[in-house]
């Protein structure tokens, strides 16, 4: 089952303004069901099947010189030196080929392609699915939405999550942390991400986490810049302005899907879900990331932080776009307080004129604009 994805219209307009897409993303977030559906007509590889790979090492522009049409390479990552190739090939055909290229790991993506494709390749990422993405979401209550997760296969196939993301994380997380630092104590990686699990919505603190995990806190800066490369971990970065007040500097703690951090967690059900003690920092995570996805769906880069000053007044996501500012308070309950508006009107009296519209994300079912704050339950985002 194809489940329509929100990006294709900006995967489409790109592979019309440049010889090379590049889409990446999480594992499994739907890159390549994305990129054959769209080009069907393509010839498609992928890298991680290990004959194809030697083809393109030994010989990589016979390789490429077969698609006379362009073709989609799958997990390109796995060969970077055919980069390079594809930089010739495409200076010498611009208008004849268009090469579609995925990859799960944007470290080592990225930089290759910044090095070898720079103004040749449009870049977008793919994230798991946002809310509209979700078939009958009105259907699931919020716990299930967030038990479930949304990677697309649980959504597709009705896969049960708690099994599916424990083979998500023994088949891609755990091989791809083995081939990217060598973990040698593996049960002490596990502890470690179970333990950043349990921090979502926390300010990072590598330190604290290094004594509880018995590991450097080299080692725990290591381990989460990988994760970060590899979209398992998101650190949302604290906003900074000239007033006159001490910020906070460290960035807040997420996962880029919930529903593999409810599994880190031990939450097997909707129900242990409802009654946890971090069910509204896992609310937060969800609606964090469906802002970053909206972004990444157009094409753009996301522009979001946090604001916390030394007295912990805290805004949970500030979208910046241009000179203005746009707050975001998000709640897990199902009923509204006036007392939620308070953090957004004091941050709109501190940055005045910058502010225009306000936004409180919650779990009722009242839609209104309250104190200029527009009212939203999550799934109307």
């Amino acid at each position: 089952m194809y489940l329509r994805r929100i990006i294709e219209k900006e995967v489409l307009a790109m592979s019309k303004d440049y010889p090379v897409v590049t889409i990446t993303g999480p594992r499994q977030s739907g890159k390549t069901t994305l990129a054959k559906h769209l080009f069907n007509k393509l010839p498609y590889h992928s890298f991680e099947n290990p004959d194809t790979r030697l083809l393109a090492e030994t010989d990589p522009r016979a390789f490429l010189n077969q698609f006379d049409k362009g073709a989609v390479l799958d997990e390109i990552q796995h060969v970077p030196q055919l980069l390079s190739y594809l930089q010739q090939i495409v200076d010498e055909h611009r208008n004849e080929r268009l090469f579609i290229l995925t990859g799960s790991n944007q470290f080592s993506l990225l930089d290759n392609i910044s090095q070898s494709l720079a103004g040749r390749t449009a870049i977008l990422k793919l994230l798991p699915l946002s809310f509209t993405e979700i078939p009958d979401i009105k259907k699931l209550s919020t716990d299930e939405i967030m038990y479930r997760g949304f990677y697309p296969a649980i959504h597709a196939y009705h896969l049960n999550p708690t099994k599916t993301y424990r083979n998500y994380y023994e088949t891609y997380l755990e091989r791809d942390m083995r081939q990217l630092i060598h973990v040698r104590e593996l049960s002490l990686f596990q502890k470690f991400i179970r333990i950043c699990a349990g921090r979502i919505g926390n300010l990072f603190n590598a330190s604290a986490i290094a004594d509880e995990t018995g590991v450097s806190v080299k080692t725990i800066q290591s381990w989460v810049s990988i994760l970060e490369a590899s979209y398992v971990i998101k650190r949302l970065q604290p906003y900074h302005e000239n007033i006159n007040k001490r910020l906070i500097k460290s960035p807040k703690l997420y996962f880029y899907d919930v529903g593999l951090a409810v599994y880190l967690l031990g939450i097997e059900d909707p129900i242990q879900l409802e009654r946890d003690p971090l069910r509204g920092a896992i609310f937060e995570n969800m609606m964090i990331m469906e802002l970053i996805k909206r972004r990444f769906n157009q094409g753009l880069d996301p522009n979001l932080y946090f604001y916390r000053d030394s007295h912990h007044f805290e805004i949970d996501a500030i979208q910046k776009k241009g000179n203005e500012l746009i707050p975001y308070e998000i709640k897990s309950a199902q009923t509204f307080h006036p007392g939620f508006l308070k953090g957004l009107n004091r941050f709109k009296k501190l940055f005045r004129e910058r502010v225009t519209d306000m936004y409180l994300i919650y779990d009722g079912e009242m839609q209104s604009i309250i104190q200029d704050v527009h009212l939203l339950n999550f799934r109307s985002l």
